[in-house]
């Protein structure tokens, strides 16, 4: 049985096509009806993975093809959600590292194959999107080739074999030269150089847990792949917690994949990555072992979170009016049961019981989470995302990413000054065909607020990827935000009259006819300081006309931020008010004579 199963996961850096290859193999493999409806990205089932383009949660499906059965773990290329990427590899027997013909090895294709060199995984690599303009697959070869000599690979590692694909064409190669119009000859590079599971049959049955979801009628569902043994629905089991508490339970279902497709199982053996229900409470990287010999599997560590940030109840004038979960109490169960699933989350309690800090791996990760929960109905205020700190050896200690740009080369001058003032040191420059790519390793806090003056500085033509390189001592004092915020000084709707006035002293973030609140935020002020305004103010209606004085007011179209923009631009004294309607930035003071009162308090303690 063993023998003719293959467990795989397709590893790559976002946006390389890894999702569209899954799609292809699938509709390959003829697990569709002729007539059937398919979608794009059949593999990102999640509204937001739609709408960004990117893989957040890992999936399964499996594949038969040549009497083989093929299971394929989908993986985030984001290093933001590399836990769901750390406890998937633990299923597999080897992995597809995928790389765009164009682009080459990229931040988060070092991420991600670092993680698979360590597990003694060998890669297959597939170059992708060789009918790309400008692909250049042998030199990307070479790149390939380089990073795995960078990263340590072993001389087994080292002898990786290379197949060359279109996935948007369905088409694959083992040499650039041949002749395809199909995917046969990755699947028969996957039938020879993927092992077999490397398992015991034999031995008392052991699955290792590597994915939680819920099912309302079934309750919790736990994923993973069984490394001895074999199992029946309907048999007792010992769950070990990690701490190497035993508990007993029942299988109610255990289920497989065919396709895309749950089925149930009445039986599975060692090597299947299968799905069990039954258990109330049961944990990512527990064992279910055999009931009368239950031994506990190893399971991988998975990086510690690198940044954090309040969520806060809403507390503003406008709080309730657009949410359904307002309250501490929602708020805490939501963030509590997203820990069951979200293995790189932590959340912990404050002194204020309005407040949790809630810390992961990165912007990316926790705006996600925050999407996700407005669009649930929860409303929420979030701070300003800080990096945590460690003491290593006595020394304090920074997170430090390793940052990629592609710019074209009128800008990199700017570029390099930019990041120099955030602490930022270069590791490579490599000219492209009229882009320059630049490496760095940079202060995770350098990052924060960068893009969007990244893409100011290029006119939106940079492109810029970033991964967690590792701790290293702290590099000192990075500027913050340059410019003030325009601050509304009452209570009332939004004026054009009053608008046009303000239009002079800064950039606005909302236009006519919105109802602002005391202490909201409504634009970036020109210069360093804030300034509170009058949004509201009308013009003073006479009975004299003057000439010239009753032109149209035309207003510029107010700068919309995006939650990530939002998170990115926001300072210490402020927070970003959520809900399912609308995204607001604030003072966390919102009167101006208290924020004073604290600024003066502030100096005589200094």
């Amino acid at each position: 049985m063993q023998e003719t199963v293959r467990n795989i996961a397709i590893i790559a850096h976002v946006d390389h096509g890894k999702t569209t290859l899954v799609d292809a193999m699938l509709m390959q493999s003829g697990i569709f009806r002729e007539n059937q409806q398919v979608t794009e990205r059949i593999m990102d089932s999640n509204d937001l993975e739609r709408e960004r383009g990117i893989t957040i949660l890992s999936k399964n499906l499996s594949i038969r093809h040549g009497g083989m059965k093929i299971n394929i773990v989908d993986t985030p290329g984001h290093a933001d959600f590399g836990g769901e990427v750390e406890r998937v590899l633990k299923m597999v027997d080897s992995v597809l590292l995928l790389v765009d013909a164009f682009d080459g090895p990229m931040p988060q294709t070092r991420f991600v194959l670092k993680k698979s060199l360590d597990l003694g995984l060998r890669p297959i690599v597939v170059i992708n999107k060789i009918d790309r303009p400008g692909a250049r697959p042998d030199q990307v070869v070479d790149m390939v080739f380089d990073l795995f000599c960078e990263l340590n690979a072993s001389d087994e590692q080292l002898d990786f074999p290379i197949v060359y694909t279109s996935a948007k064409l369905g088409i694959a190669k083992k040499d650039l030269d041949d002749e395809s119009d199909s995917l046969e000859p990755l699947f028969e590079v996957i039938r020879n150089r993927v092992p077999a599971p490397d398992v015991d049959p034999d031995a008392p049955f052991q699955l290792l847990v590597t994915s939680i979801a819920y099912n309302d009628y079934i309750g919790r569902l736990a994923t993973g792949k069984i490394f001895a043994g074999r199992i029946s629905a309907g048999e007792t089991v010992a769950v070990i917690g990690k701490d190497g508490t035993i508990r007993n339970g029942r299988i109610s279902k255990l289920l497989g994949y065919d396709g895309l497709q749950q089925v149930e199982l009445t039986v599975a053996e060692a090597g299947d990555i299968v799905t069990i229900a039954g258990f109330e409470e049961i944990g990512i990287g527990e064992t279910v072992a055999d009931a009368e010999h239950p031994i506990a599997l190893p399971y991988v560590a998975i990086d510690e979170p690198t940044l954090s940030m309040n969520f806060i109840v809403n507390n503003s004038p406008f709080a309730g009016q657009e949410g359904k979960f307002v309250t501490s109490r929602n708020l805490r169960e939501r963030l509590l049961r997203e820990l069951r699933t979200n293995v790189s989350l932590r959340v912990e309690e404050t002194e204020q019981t309005d407040t949790f800090k809630v810390s992961g791996r990165g912007e990316l990760h926790l705006s996600i989470l925050i999407e996700n929960m407005r669009r649930e109905g929860y409303e929420l205020s979030v701070s300003k995302p800080e990096v945590i700190l460690r003491e290593i050896d006595g020394v304090k200690c920074e997170p430090l990413e390793y940052l990629t740009i592609d710019v074209p080369e009128e800008y990199q001058g700017t570029v390099i000054e930019k990041l120099g003032v955030r602490k930022a040191e270069m590791v490579s420059m490599t000219p492209m065909d009229g882009f320059t790519r630049l490496e760095f390793i940079i202060p995770a806090r350098g990052l924060i607020g960068f893009r969007t003056e990244f893409l100011t500085d290029t006119h939106g033509t940079g492109i810029m990827n970033h991964t967690f390189h590792d701790y290293g001592p702290w590099r000192g004092p990075i500027p913050g935000r340059k410019n003030g915020v325009l601050i509304a000084m009452e209570a009332c709707e939004t004026v054009a009259y009053g608008l046009f006035n303000l239009q002079e002293r800064g950039i606005l973030f909302v236009g006519p006819g919105v109802k602002v609140y005391e202490g909201m935020i409504i634009g970036q002020h020109a210069k360093e300081n804030d300034l509170v305004v009058n949004p509201g103010k009308g013009k003073k209606l006479t009975n004299i006309r003057a000439a010239g004085s009753d032109e149209a007011v035309r207003l510029t179209p107010p700068r919309t931020l995006s939650l990530e923009q939002a998170l990115e631009f926001i300072d210490d004294d402020e927070l970003v008010e959520v809900t399912p309607k609308s995204i607001r930035l604030r003072k966390k003071v919102l009167n101006a004579n208290e924020r004073k009162k604290l600024e003066k308090q502030k100096k005589a303690g200094a």
